[in-house]
């Protein structure tokens, strides 16, 4: 693997940004998977928690690592910040960039706890461009938590309520295509009943997806266990 930090122009953030890549020793086009952090982190923790590079070499796929602040990755409403449109954006920039498979057949997003959300509802939202999703321990159900868990921040970022848009469970509920679908969540994290819903939504829609659960907590013992899974997911559902 070669391990290559980017510093861009993001248009959508009107700033200076960065992401890490993970380039595989195989031959292009490359298939890629990027990856979200949680709350509060940032596109490093990946490869400073867990052993990500091993596991992208193993599945030999190309990983991208992107920052998301505390953006829960949605156009902020009253914050500075258009964080979806930023990792559309920096969709676009990998493309053109480096030879990968533009085809959302070859494309996946995954993420942790406020990076599972964002890969559950960008993944649901653009399926054109992402062809799978991969979630561990994710905040799912954002409009239970805005509700129930209120804080300030949150309403700079989603404004008076949780627009359809950002609702993983109502962004389901569309007609359309879907990408495929895994989702996991330990059995002693605060979010289970987020993910255990979430999987019984999507039964009720008849939606085909891959739900586990494990031992484990919020934390990075769990999401280092999981990770290769996530990727090896990704990789089975990537037309070659």
């Amino acid at each position: 693997m070669s391990l290559l930090h980017i510093n861009y122009f993001s248009t959508a953030l009107q700033k200076q940004s960065a992401m890490y890549v993970l380039l595989p020793e195989a031959e292009p086009p490359y298939r890629v998977v990027y990856q979200l952090h949680g709350l509060s982190d940032d596109y490093t923790i990946w490869l400073r928690r867990t052993n990500i590079e091993r596991h992208a070499e193993s599945a030999q796929l190309m990983v991208v690592l992107l920052d998301g602040a505390r953006s829960f990755y949605c156009d902020m409403q009253r914050e500075m910040g258009n964080y979806e449109q930023h990792i559309l954006e920096a969709v676009s920039f990998v493309d053109r960039t480096f030879h990968t498979d533009a085809r959302a057949d070859a494309r996946g997003i995954g993420g942790l706890s406020m990076g599972g959300y964002g890969a559950m509802k960008l993944g649901l939202k653009y399926p054109q461009i992402f062809g799978s999703v991969a979630s561990h321990s994710g905040a799912l159900d954002m409009a239970t938590l805005y509700r129930e868990r209120f804080w300030p921040e949150l309403a700079g970022i989603f404004g008076e309520n949780i627009n359809p848009a950002d609702d993983c469970f109502q962004l389901a509920a569309r007609e359309g295509d879907k990408p495929a679908i895994y989702f996991d969540c330990g059995t002693d994290d605060t979010l289970i009943s987020h993910n255990r819903d979430f999987h019984q939504h999507l039964a009720d829609l008849q939606i085909r997806h891959c739900y586990r659960e494990f031992p484990g907590n919020h934390n990075w013992d769990y999401w280092e266990k999981h990770i290769h899974a996530a990727l090896l997911f990704h990789r089975k559902q990537f037309r070659l």
